[in-house]
């Protein structure tokens, strides 16, 4: 059974940082996209960023801000976030698939972010 497992989320003040981890299990992902999506209250879940092939992709928001890493001997994708803003606040959700910003085959259940202003 294939689980993404999220971690590290939490309250942070504006200007501050957090590192998200995603564990991957029950297979790797060496030719998926290993990615980050989010979904703010009441709004569309969105894309962040994604890895794929050592390439890195980031949506214009978070681009300069946000770094996507990934370990392929852990099977575990990193995003560290920096300059943290209040319109970051969302559920972050990592995602496994053949596309880069979408088609996107894995979920993990999410983990929330909230940045105090």
């Amino acid at each position: 059974q294939v689980q993404l497992v999220e971690s590290g989320g939490g309250l942070v003040q504006a200007g501050g940082s957090l590192r998200l981890s995603c564990a991957a299990s029950g297979r790797t992902f060496f030719n998926y996209a290993m990615g980050w999506f989010r979904q703010a209250p009441g709004k569309e879940r969105e894309f962040v960023a994604s890895w794929r092939g050592g390439i890195t992709y980031y949506s214009d928001s978070v681009k300069g801000r946000f770094t996507i890493s990934r370990d392929n001997a852990k099977n575990t994708v990193y995003l560290q976030m920096n300059s943290l803003k209040p319109e970051d606040t969302a559920v972050y959700y990592c995602a496994a698939g053949p596309g880069i910003r979408d088609r996107m085959d894995y979920w993990g259940k999410g983990t929330l972010v909230t940045v105090s202003s």
